[in-house]
């Protein structure tokens, strides 16, 4: 599945990410500071010696952002890959969440209210492991309190919360 990158662009911007990021190319730009703060008695702080650090780093600056954001959108594609596969592999999960970057602010709001409320039903179940669907929480709400309230893990539970809750009081 690893293909190699045939754009020049692309193999440029994945080599100037790992090399800026590196300890050496940090030890290179502290280097260049002293070198310009030790240089500035030598053209009596002029102004030509001020723009020269000043112009430097102002493009260097405007061209990393660049080449940041593409790293970012690269990083942030594979990332939304590899959760729509869980949530696509995950038989529990709901498809709905696939692809779900490409919604309006409005519409994610409205889910996240819905994660809130599902949160909400959480605190209200004894058995951490209960989870919900975004398709029929409410239904799997009720359905998982009655089925996990007959099981033998619950009932322990349940009495061993009862019981430190009694001998506290």
């Amino acid at each position: 599945m690893a293909k190699k990158n045939n754009n020049l662009f692309e193999r440029f911007a994945n080599w100037a990410t790992a090399a800026t990021g590196s300890s050496a190319a940090f030890i290179i730009a502290m280097s260049t500071i002293v070198v310009w703060l030790i240089t500035g008695p030598v053209f009596n702080y002029s102004d030509t010696w001020q723009l020269i650090i000043n112009t430097s780093t102002t493009i260097i600056t405007f061209l990393m952002v660049f080449l940041i954001q593409k790293t970012q959108n690269k990083d942030s594609k594979a990332i939304h890959l590899k959760l729509n596969e869980l949530l696509a592999s995950h038989q529990g999960a709901s498809n709905r969440m696939v692809d779900i970057e490409n919604l309006s602010e409005l519409d994610l709001d409205q889910l996240h209210k819905f994660y809130v409320k599902l949160s909400e039903l959480a605190i209200k179940e004894d058995d951490l492991t209960c989870t919900h669907s975004i398709d029929a929480a409410e239904e799997n709400h009720s359905t998982k309190l009655t089925g996990f309230r007959s099981k033998p893990h619950y009932q322990h539970a349940y009495k061993n919360r009862i019981k430190n809750t009694s001998i506290k009081n």
